[in-house]
């Protein structure tokens, strides 16, 4: 037989239910028993159900469901069968029989399925009328109406914590499915960046004609091709962010003053990021400012790090930067944020540009 799937609400109250029946009902049938034996006539069926009450009791606690449901069966049929020798008013039905009886058929209602349950409730109530006689039938019926009710309570909130558990298990699927939508846009955002910095440089290149050999216009080609390939290929590892700051420096159009502070690893995405918009700052500089030289500092901050890349060439007014331009805005800002830091740019016409980078586990 296939087992039946359950969310874990619904398998938490079933386990709950069930560890808690067996211990209620040892309990209750003990308290029931002694006060059965203070009001009994008759001394010796008594006390021995008492003895049966309280060893079906160890079972309920510390025995397993076979055992637990057998000795609570037991016990049942033994009170009420023994009704004629313990009840305190001849011709009633005895309370102690009846308590249990209750007590016994509600708990079940909370273990077993009706397929078990219904059997054996028949089998008490069959012996209860043979003990009791007429005075029986109005506990019959109380019985089989309130271990009705419990097992309808029972279903109603098994019901209520699949409920659960079915809007937990959407609301789970609608935030995954968010989280690979932004993760897709994440990447849409990067890869646009990506051809920024790459094939729009090197086509910008070619079309100005600061270069017309086809051999360096071929490895330009390759390495943009080479960037493109590897960003699918990135893996958020620990990285060493100034190794590939010092890479980056290498071989700059303008000279570089670079100023290293110790900086802990960061992760391989967040490094790639930084790189990549320090990359583009540095391209920017060489291209637009007129500067002599750029500097580049590398510090460390509250867990994280921080670039800072500061030329004092012409500088630029922020506010007139079109929106189509995807250099600052794409391939610093955005990318900075997308990788869960900042980027602040600081420029006016004639006092440089300072363009700060920053990420934090915070």
């Amino acid at each position: 037989m296939t087992a039946i799937a359950r969310g874990p609400v619904e398998a938490q109250f079933r386990a709950s239910v069930t560890r808690f029946a067996g211990p209620a009902r040892a309990v209750a049938t003990a308290f029931v028993g002694i006060f059965g034996v203070v009001a009994a006539p008759a001394a010796f069926p008594a006390f021995g159900l008492l003895a049966l009450t309280l060893a079906a009791g160890a079972a309920d606690v510390f025995g397993g469901r076979r055992t637990s449901f057998a000795l609570s069966m037991l016990r049942a049929a033994a009170v009420v069968a023994c009704q004629p020798w313990i009840t305190s008013v001849p011709g009633e039905a005895s309370l102690w029989a009846v308590n249990v009886l209750t007590i016994t058929a509600i708990t079940w209602q909370w273990e077993h399925p009706p397929r078990l349950t219904v059997p054996a409730l028949v089998v008490l109530l069959t012996v209860g009328t043979a003990a009791g006689g007429g005075d029986w039938l109005p506990v019959a019926l109380r019985v089989v109406v309130e271990s009705a009710l419990a097992r309808l309570a029972f279903v109603l909130l098994v019901r209520s914590t699949a409920r659960t558990d079915a809007v937990r298990a959407e609301q789970a699927a609608l935030e995954r499915a968010e989280a690979l939508g932004r993760d897709r846009r994440r990447r849409e955002r990067e890869y646009l960046a990506l051809l920024h910095d790459t094939a729009s440089a090197t086509f910008l290149t070619v079309a100005s004609g600061a270069t017309a050999d086809p051999g360096a216009v071929a490895g330009y080609a390759a390495r943009d091709l080479a960037i493109l390939t590897a960003s699918h290929r990135e893996e958020d590892t620990p990285a060493d962010l100034e190794a590939g700051l010092r890479a980056t420096l290498a071989g700059r159009a303008l000279p570089v003053e670079a100023v290293w502070e110790p900086v802990p690893l960061i992760p391989a995405s967040a490094a790639l990021a930084l790189v990549r918009a320090t990359e583009e700052a540095l391209r920017n500089a060489e291209r637009h400012s007129g500067a002599d030289s750029v500097s580049v500092r590398l510090g460390a901050l509250p867990g994280g790090v921080a670039v800072t890349i500061t030329d004092d060439g012409a500088g630029f007014d922020l506010a007139e930067v079109s929106p189509a331009r995807r250099g600052v805005r794409g391939s610093v800002v955005e990318r900075m944020r997308t990788a869960g830091g900042t980027a602040e740019v600081t420029s006016s016409p004639g006092a440089g540009t300072t363009v700060t980078l920053r990420w934090s586990r915070a």
